[in-house]
């Protein structure tokens, strides 16, 4: 057995206009990505706890992605997104910042999800508690 914590690790979500999906995903989360250009790409990073190994942490980090090499898409895997501190008012902002429900807040038994589309295209979910 593999003594990782998570397998998941990492995350890029491809955009086609960077500025826009950037100002998207800041606003619907309230948060400052920070922008870098490795090998030719534009990438904006979420905001990650610095030093931490995140194969071993159990944590997941990851950046919006313009590249000849990531398209969006409403098909492919599903992300599911913390929607913290409540799933209702992180929906609300991504109707308000351009973004559309493919899947109306949903009650499970671990809480509630929604499936949206961001500004650039992307089906993503979102997941809260509350």
């Amino acid at each position: 057995m593999n003594e990782r914590s998570n397998v998941v690790t990492w995350i890029e979500i491809p955009v086609v206009d960077m500025d826009r999906a950037q100002k998207f995903y800041e606003a619907v989360f309230d948060i400052k990505m920070r922008r870098i250009s490795p090998h030719g790409e534009e990438m904006a990073l979420f905001p990650s706890v610095p030093n931490v190994i995140q194969a071993t942490s159990g944590r997941v980090s990851g950046c919006l992605l313009k590249s000849s090499r990531a398209v969006p898409s409403k098909d492919g895997i599903l992300i599911y997104l913390n929607a913290y501190p409540e799933i209702q008012i992180v929906i609300d902002k991504v109707l308000k910042y351009g973004g559309t429900i493919l899947v109306q807040k949903t009650k499970q038994f671990y809480g509630f999800y929604c499936v949206f589309v961001d500004t650039e295209g992307n089906r993503l979910a979102l997941h809260s508690e509350a």
